[in-house]
């Protein structure tokens, strides 16, 4: 099986190192659950259009340690209900790593993507040839980090669950 290659705009860029997810949304409201009321306050405190502007497809692109602090889950569900389909960041806070992929959300380790990127670029990942171009302009692609067999299967899949059932029915079938 192979993954499905990225393409879309760049919704946003993350220009602080470690930045905190939880800051998506507000701090008050990582205890909501209904995703409308996420999607109501994803990003109001940078761009209060944000939602209006946001298309299927888009992507985020931030800087070193992205997710970092807590792992909680509001603010990356809100992205996807609006429609972002993956994070192109210089790394990722391993706790939040751990999460999205096993949830089955594309996250994309590429140094250098933020210096190289402005909004709404169009972007496309290629996960055979390990690269990001951006389309808007004539630059280089720039290498990505190659995924661990267990990441790459749990993106294939659509996350954990899907990953481990597919293992464990051709573990069966093998027997």
């Amino acid at each position: 099986m192979s993954m499905r290659n990225l393409q879309g705009r760049v919704a946003w860029i993350f220009d602080e190192d470690n930045y905190d997810i939880d800051l998506i949304i507000g701090i008050k409201n990582i205890k909501l659950s209904d995703l409308e009321e996420l999607a109501a306050v994803t990003m109001t405190q940078y761009d209060p259009k944000f939602r209006q502007s946001v298309r299927p497809g888009d992507l985020l692109v931030a800087g070193h340690n992205f997710g970092y602090g807590h792992p909680h889950y509001p603010a990356m569900k809100a992205m996807r209900y609006l429609g972002i389909t993956g994070v192109i960041a210089e790394s990722f806070s391993p706790g939040f790593y751990r999460g999205e992929i096993s949830m089955g959300f594309p996250l994309v380790t590429c140094p250098g993507i933020r210096a190289a990127v402005q909004r709404w670029d169009e972007l496309a990942v290629d996960w055979q040839a390990l690269t990001v171009r951006n389309l808007s302009s004539s630059a280089a692609p720039l290498a990505v980090e190659p995924l661990a067999s267990a990441d790459r299967g749990m993106l294939e899949g659509g996350g954990l669950i899907p990953y481990l059932k597919a293992r464990l029915a051709a573990k069966a079938t093998a027997s």
